[in-house]
C-alpha cells in the first residue's frame, strides 16, 4: 500500500497509520474519552443527501471563494494542529490570530493516558521552552495534568504549573480587547458550537469563528460540528464569515458544509495524513484529492459556483423520508 498513489484521503491516512509510531499516530487521531464526538464528526455527514440538479451547463466549475479579503481557490484550508513535525519537518506562516477556546483543559484523551506522547531528540515546544525551560523530550504540565487521578493531585499538580498551565479564567469581557490592543492580525475564534456564543464573538469584535469541536479531542458528548452548524449560522446572519472545522473527508462533506452555510472550511487530520505520507507534497496530494471532488460534486449538482451552494441541494431522513433542511 506504501508504494501505490492515494485516490482518496482515506487511503493517505491508511498509508500515515502505517507510518507513525503508535504514541504519535495515538495523539494525531485519537478523541476523548468513547470518542463518540469523533465518528460523530464522521458519521452525521452521511445523514445529510445531496439532491442533484440535472440538465444545466456545468461545462465551467469555479471552486474559487473570498475570505477576510483574499480570494481563494478552493473553500478549503489548512486547519491549526500542533507539533507537526512529529510527521514532518517543514514549517509554515500565518496572516490571522487564531484563538483556541475550547481548551480551559485538556480532554479526557484515554489513548493518550495509555500511550504517553514524548517529544523523540531534538524536537520541544519552542513557545513553552523559551518561557519556562521545558526540558527536551519531557511531556508538558498539561498533558501530566490529565493524568491527575484525584482532586489532590489535580490542585498539586496546578500549583506547580504555575503560568504553564492552560488558562481556565479567560472571558469574554477581557480576551479578545487585550488581543485587539496587542495585534493587528485578524481575530479568529476556534471551538465555537453553541448560537450563543457565536454572538458574543461578533458582539465582542471578532473577525472570523470556527465552528469546532476540536476534532471530538475535547468534550465527548458536545455534538458533531455538521450538527452544530445551521444555528450558528442562522444566528450570525453573514455578520462575519463561519468557518467550519471537523470531520471532512470527501468534497462531498465540503460541499454539505457550505450548502448549510459555512464560508469556508478547514482540514485538520488529513493533512497530518499527507504530512506523514510525503511531506509537503503528501498535503497537496490530499489538498488536490479534496479540489477534484468539490469539483465533481458541484458538477453532478449542477452547481457552478461556490456562491450558489445552498440548503436547496439537501436533504435529510425523516421517518424513512427524505425532507428539506
Amino acid at each position: 500500500m506504501a508504494n501505490e498513489i492515494p485516490i482518496t484521503v482515506e487511503h493517505v491516512e491508511a498509508i500515515a497509520r502505517q507510518r507513525l509510531p503508535k504514541n504519535v499516530l495515538d495523539y494525531y487521531a485519537s478523541g476523548a474519552d468513547d470518542q463518540t464526538a469523533v465518528k460523530r464528526n464522521r458519521t452525521d455527514f452521511d445523514r445529510l443527501y445531496i439532491l442533484p440538479r440535472v440538465l444545466r451547463d456545468v461545462a465551467k466549475v469555479d471552486t474559487s471563494t473570498r475570505l477576510l479579503g483574499h480570494t481563494y481557490p478552493l473553500p478549503i484550508g489548512i486547519a491549526p494542529t500542533a507539533m507537526q513535525k512529529l510527521v514532518s519537518g517543514g514549517a509554515a506562516g500565518y496572516e490571522a490570530l487564531v484563538l483556541t477556546v475550547d481548551t480551559p483543559v485538556l480532554g479526557n484523551r484515554l489513548n493518550e493516558r495509555l500511550n504517553p506522547l514524548v517529544l523523540p531528540k531534538g524536537l520541544k515546544l519552542a513557545n513553552i521552552a523559551s518561557l519556562y525551560g521545558q526540558k527536551e523530550g519531557n511531556p508538558t504540565s498539561n498533558r501530566t495534568l490529565m493524568n491527575a487521578r484525584s482532586a489532590k493531585e489535580a490542585t498539586e499538580i496546578l500549583r506547580a504549573m504555575g503560568d504553564q498551565a492552560h488558562s481556565a479564567s479567560l472571558t469574554w469581557g477581557e480576551t479578545i480587547k487585550f488581543l485587539r490592543q496587542n495585534t493587528s492580525l485578524k481575530i479568529i475564534l476556534k471551538g465555537i458550537l453553541a448560537p450563543e456564543d457565536a454572538d458574543l464573538a461578533i458582539e465582542h469584535g471578532a473577525d472570523a469563528l470556527i465552528v469546532s469541536n476540536h476534532g471530538g479531542r475535547q468534550l465527548d458528548s458536545a455534538p458533531s460540528t455538521i450538527q452544530a452548524l445551521p444555528e450558528i449560522v442562522a444566528i450570525v446572519r453573514r455578520r462575519i464569515p463561519v468557518i467550519f472545522d471537523g470531520g471532512i473527508r470527501r468534497g462531498s462533506d465540503v460541499f454539505k458544509a457550505l450548502a448549510l452555510g459555512a464560508d469556508f472550511v478547514l482540514v485538520g487530520r488529513p493533512t497530518l495524513w499527507g504530512l506523514a505520507f510525503d511531506g509537503r507534497n503528501g498535503v497537496e496530494t490530499v489538498i488536490n484529492i479534496l479540489e477534484r471532488e468539490l469539483s465533481r460534486t458541484m458538477a453532478l449538482s449542477g452547481v457552478v459556483n461556490i456562491q450558489n451552494i445552498n440548503q436547496a441541494f439537501l436533504r435529510h431522513l425523516e421517518g424513512g423520508r427524505l425532507s428539506k433542511i
